[in-house]
């Protein structure tokens, strides 16, 4: 069972997508900061990482930059969540190392068909 690390400050978002994912055959590590999600990137080993960019602590621009740069993390393809739609988001999370985007409200067919294609070495 593939494991995602979701790194959410919203607890009402964290809940719902957290159970969403479980239901679609995922275990589900959560963090609620730009730190906490650092360090359990390093210590859970997630197979792949949904990261809020809107993060307390550290951003989650700067929490997945973190990740890209530690040998022993880069290889986990990171999702940015984003509430801010604007073409030069999705360049600013790709430039931070993410290897996909997707905005909330989460669409959760169009999210599971990233992260399957992440998974499954797409991309």
């Amino acid at each position: 069972m593939p494991k995602i690390l979701l790194v959410e400050d919203n607890e009402m978002n964290r809940d719902m997508l957290s159970r969403r994912l479980i239901r679609n055959g995922f275990e589900v590590v959560m963090a609620v900061d730009g730190q906490q999600g650092v360090d359990m990137a390093t210590s859970e080993k997630p197979d792949l990482i949904l990261m809020d960019m809107s993060l307390p602590v550290m951003d989650g621009w700067e929490a997945t930059r973190r990740v890209k740069a530690d040998a022993s993390t880069k290889s986990i393809p990171v999702i940015a969540l984003t509430a801010h739609a604007m073409v030069q988001d999705k360049e600013k999370a790709m430039a931070a190392g993410c290897d996909d985007f997707d905005t909330k409200p989460v669409e959760m067919p169009r999210l599971l068909g990233k992260i399957n294609a992440l998974l499954n070495g797409g991309g």
